[in-house]
């Protein structure tokens, strides 16, 4: 039988800042449960009551987006990967919330998101408001992405959002998303 060395993850979560950490396949159910448990770590946390509503709505984004695509791969009828097991973590880095989630990505299906990311990143808060007011008034056909999750995240935190993808064979990547509140 192997064991899994507990400890050593426990002292791995404590060096890197990490407070939460789930992953497995996202469910409705499961997001439901995990948003409670986080709400009442936040709660007792002690922080400002903005900060862990903008928290605790990061969070909820991001998950909802790993469980959204995950949906969207199976209802087109793909299997050929796991689309529905991910990764997020809340962390704490100084005075800063680290929001983080992860997940596995078709290629051709990242470079819309990659290259909202990369307009978001330049803009202040101001431009952020603006445009997400923008999206809002705009008409948009079922099922296609607005990127108002994405504006939303970025307004809520303190730093642009950071991305990184890595390569997993021609067709695949793990694409992970990262918000600094």
């Amino acid at each position: 039988m192997r064991i899994i060395n507990l400890y050593n993850l426990k002292e791995t979560f404590n060096s890197e800042g990490i407070l939460i950490c789930f992953a497995g396949p996202f469910s409705h159910s499961i997001i439901e449960e995990l948003g409670n448990a986080v709400k009442r770590y936040l709660e007792a946390e002690q922080m400002t009551k903005d900060t862990m509503m903008d928290v605790f709505s990061t969070f909820i984004e991001q998950t909802q987006n790993v469980r959204n695509y995950a949906r969207q791969k199976t209802e087109e009828g793909n299997r050929d990967c796991d689309f529905n097991s991910g990764i997020v973590v809340i962390g704490k880095n100084g005075s800063n919330y680290e929001v983080s989630s992860g997940n596995v990505v078709e290629r051709s299906d990242i470079q819309g998101a990659l290259k909202m990311l990369d307009l978001l990143k330049d803009l202040d808060k101001q431009a952020l408001k603006n445009l997400f007011k923008e999206q809002l008034r705009k008409i948009r056909p079922a099922g296609s992405s607005s990127g108002l999750g994405l504006i939303d995240m970025s307004r809520k935190a303190s730093q642009p959002l950071g991305y990184t993808l890595r390569d997993m064979d021609d067709r695949y990547c793990f694409f992970s998303l990262k918000a600094i509140i």
